[in-house]
């Protein structure tokens, strides 16, 4: 069975940084990436890494400010978030797919909070 477990996040003042690692069990995923949930949300798409040619995709709120990467030997996935902001708080979620995300493999999710 796959596992994907989350690391990494936690409480950070505005403008502040964090990284994110997912681990995945199970063999490379053609498709892995990051979405979170805000309270009272709906769960939205953060990015998104292949495994062919580490081809990204962001969402436009977070382009220039964080960055996705991979490591296929680990079968990991990070996520450094950098110039953070308030309203990035919500619940981080690491995806991994060998075709779409809606029908690929999820972690539990970590909390990353941003203070004013």
């Amino acid at each position: 069975q796959v596992q994907l477990v989350e690391s990494g996040g936690g409480l950070v003042q505005a403008g502040g940084s964090l990284r994110l690692s997912c681990a995945a069990s199970g063999r490379a995923f053609t498709k892995m990436g990051w979405f979170r949930q805000a309270p009272g949300k709906e769960r939205e798409f953060v990015a998104s890494i292949r495994e062919s040619d580490s081809g990204t995709n962001y969402a436009d709120s977070v382009k220039d400010r964080f960055t996705i990467s991979r490591d296929n030997p680990k079968n990991t996935v990070y996520l450094q978030m950098n110039s953070l902001k308030p309203e990035d708080t919500a619940v981080y979620y690491c995806a991994a797919t060998y075709s779409s995300f809606d029908r690929g493999n999820w972690g539990r999710g970590t909390q990353v909070t941003v203070s004013p």
